[in-house]
């Protein structure tokens, strides 16, 4: 099995912080006219030196990572890091530079750096970009929230994540962990054809765990919290039921070392939305990106078979199947009024990447689209810092509720023999994001459509297109829960993306389901 396109731990933002206090300084000063002559400077120098194309980023990202074990506070910490960016289309090649440094003379030499990559990668060029038609915005789009979570007084937040420990100890859990990370991200992006946006955008994400021991045979349990990252202010945070789950994983976690071992076999599986979401993430969402299917992307966890000849024809999976990618779903952790392209998303509801269960669109940067006969983006473009170029990135995407009225027991009622599954755990897939293997955190025998009690040592096997043509019900949109992936992995030199996947539960019938235990071998 190859590697997984989700990558590690906390933003790479995280600990730039005050590394350059002089670069800090001089951003903090920049009004919105700075900000724009700043603009003016690199886009007039690139039209001079024969750009046909040209933009400007200017980042500011702040961040706070909170971190607590049990009774203590284990880590405080807060970042800043603030730089710009010069993007260049010359010849059809594209050349980048950037700069910590916003000053006049920085952004002059940033341009002609840029200018100068692209004249050097040229002779590399297979194939020149074309870029369509672009429209231009003047906006400012700052997302919506309640709560700012860095106006928030720290010691309220440590008093928050040291109570979810202290439910999970008090309902029987020998350690617990609870952490909180936030980001606040705010770009400005102009471009040559006239764009001018300014953007803010905040995300918070709590992550907790409870582990418990069994002292007489030493055997350990643990259970991850089922709260999602989300596109958010601390209004999030605040009004979700932490200790309820914290109180509630302490007790699942015990049931966990009592739980049945899974015979391996064929089983069918009711996939709730707290683990299809990761499901989705990798066998949906990177199979899709056209990057990928170009190969550009081979080197990071592979390309797919999704290749673009089976666009519009590929039955991907049942006609329950539709998935949606969009960037305005509220609480989404790509929702973001315009893309690093400056493709706008002001009144879009997305669109569909597979239909009825067929292949139908391609997640698309600029410059892609007339590669497989399309017109123009569908604004995918993202840059994970100022530093960094922007790729094609996932949007939201997501599996649409059932129209009809179908709960989770309904699901589960039509099922003789069977195992339903809540929360990610470990997850595989091949080169080409075919063959996968998936575990999760909880694991329930369902028989003669009754749930039953806890399983453990379960994982699935399945490909792609069998698995997802193997689903024959749905949930409908009162079974719909949003989760996602802060720190999506992609791309050399490596950037980590924020990523929210809607789901309902599915029933998916006759899957492979391995057992999972560790065999030691004398």
């Amino acid at each position: 099995m190859g590697g997984c396109a989700c990558a590690t731990l906390i933003p790479s933002t995280l600990f730039l912080g005050m590394r350059n206090a002089a670069a800090i300084e001089i951003a903090e000063k920049l009004d919105l006219p700075g900000k724009m002559r700043l603009a003016d400077i690199a886009l007039g120098a690139a039209k001079t030196m024969g750009a046909s194309y040209a933009d400007f980023r200017l980042c500011r990202y702040q961040t706070e990572y909170i971190q607590t074990k049990e009774h203590r506070l284990e880590t405080s910490a807060t970042g800043m890091s603030v730089g710009f960016a010069v993007r260049v289309l010359l010849d059809g090649t594209w050349g980048y530079a950037s700069s910590p440094l916003a000053t006049d003379d920085e952004v002059k030499r940033a341009t002609a750096n840029a200018i100068a990559v692209a004249k050097a990668s040229q002779p590399l060029q297979l194939r020149k970009f074309e870029l369509e038609d672009l429209t231009s915005y003047q906006d400012r789009w700052d997302m919506p929230m309640k709560a700012d979570p860095f106006l928030v007084p720290v010691n309220e937040k440590i008093d928050k994540l040291l109570s979810i420990n202290e439910a999970a100890l008090k309902a029987g859990a020998n350690y617990a962990n609870a952490t909180f990370t936030f980001v606040r991200e705010e770009k400005f992006f102009a471009s040559s054809v006239g764009s001018r946006i300014e953007q803010t955008r905040v995300r918070s994400m709590p992550e907790t765990e409870v582990t418990v021991i069994d002292k007489v045979t030493g055997k350990f349990a643990s259970r991850a919290g089922l709260a999602a990252p989300r596109g958010s202010g601390y209004d999030y945070i605040q009004g979700y039921d932490f200790l309820g789950e914290a109180a509630k994983a302490a007790e699942q976690a015990r049931e966990k070392l009592k739980a049945k071992p899974i015979e391996p076999d064929k089983y069918d599986l009711v996939l709730d939305p707290t683990h299809l979401w990761l499901t989705i993430h990798e066998s949906v969402g990177h199979p899709t990106e056209l990057d990928r299917a170009l190969g550009w992307e081979a080197n990071f966890a592979g390309t797919t078979f999704c290749t673009p000849d089976k666009l519009g024809k590929l039955k991907y999976g049942s006609e329950l199947m539709n998935i949606v990618a969009d960037r305005s779903q509220e609480g989404g952790l790509s929702t973001v009024g315009y893309d690093d392209d400056g493709v706008s998303w002001i009144g879009n509801d997305g669109f569909p990447i597979i239909q009825d269960g067929i292949f139908v669109n391609y997640q698309m940067a600029i410059g892609q689209a007339q590669l497989i006969g399309k017109k123009t983006s569908n604004g995918c473009a993202f840059a994970d810092n100022w530093d960094a170029f922007p790729i094609q990135r996932m949007p939201n995407v997501s599996l649409q509720p059932n129209p009809k009225t179908c709960s989770l027991e309904d699901l589960i009622s039509d099922v003789k023999r069977g195992i339903y599954i809540m929360g990610n755990g470990s997850w595989s897939i091949d080169q080409q994001r075919h063959n996968f293997q998936f575990g999760g955190q909880l694991f329930y025998e369902i028989k003669n459509g009754k749930l039953g009690g806890m399983l453990r040592d379960v994982a699935y096997q399945g490909s792609t297109v069998e698995f997802w043509n193997s689903m024959d019900g749905i949930g409908d949109k009162s079974t719909y829960f949003l989760g996602g992936a802060p720190n999506c992995g992609k791309g050399q030199p490596e950037q980590t993306a924020p990523v929210s996947h809607g789901a309902v539960p599915g029933r998916f019938r006759q899957i492979t389901v391995l057992n999972t235990e560790r065999k030691d071998v004398t």
